[in-house]
């Protein structure tokens, strides 16, 4: 893979198209775990471990599985990999596993792990592919673990579940809570890209004037 690739994809996954921030997916977990901050670490994770390993699969076998029953075949392949990390965390982390509840077993239908194997670990090579899953695992993982400070911090008084102080608002606790932290996040999230955007766009507009100006000048003195 090119560098500049690997640049795309990473930057596709953690701030173009982040899917919690920009294209809005997943929301069911994001807004029932974000009350924890570690619990969101641990849903990252298990996103990340599906998402890497089932775009690899999907990948490898894109050119073998039928178009017509790719999406029961891809979802058969996301099970599989939501049961692995399923299993190893109740073993291993009983607690977590407690904390996630149903939600761990909703990853298999998540629309991030699905639209990512549909729209892009289908169409591209496997390196490629793995690292999209890495990267729009990672970028979830920030996103709601970030929320998941705010409202715990803000609504328990705890961070990762060390008390800072008896101070709390239980609003942000709360689902309504939970609403208004996604919705100020994804406000904010898109102001500042926006704003990054714009400034890029202008930077490039000058550049090119600059460049233009320059291969005129270039041409009126050979002339």
């Amino acid at each position: 893979m090119k560098l500049q690739r690997f640049k795309e994809i990473a930057l596709d996954g953690t701030v173009r198209q982040n899917p919690t921030l920009r294209l809005v997916l997943g929301t069911c977990p994001t807004l029932a775990l974000t009350t924890a901050a570690m619990d969101c670490l641990g849903m990252g994770a298990a996103v990340i471990f599906v998402l890497v390993f089932s775009n690899l699969i999907i990948s490898l076998l894109r050119n073998v599985i039928p178009d017509k029953v790719r999406i029961p075949c891809f979802i058969v392949i996301i099970a599989t990999f939501v049961t692995v990390v399923s299993m190893f965390i109740e073993a291993f982390l009983p607690s977590l596993y407690e904390s996630l509840g149903m939600y761990l077993a909703l990853i298999v239908v998540n629309c991030i792990i699905l639209g990512r194997a549909e729209s892009f670990a289908s169409h591209n090579p496997v390196l490629d592919s793995v690292c999209d899953g890495l990267f729009m695992g990672i970028g979830f993982t920030l996103s709601i673990t970030l929320m998941g400070i705010v409202r715990e911090v803000l609504g328990k008084g705890t961070l990762f579940g060390a008390t800072l102080w008896n101070f709390k608002i239980e609003f942000f606790a709360k689902p309504a809570g939970a609403f208004l932290t996604y919705a100020l996040f994804i406000a904010i999230f898109n102001v500042c890209y926006n704003a990054v955007e714009r400034k890029l766009k202008h930077k490039a507009g000058e550049q090119k004037h600059k460049a233009e100006v320059a291969a005129e000048n270039t041409a009126a003195k050979e002339a």
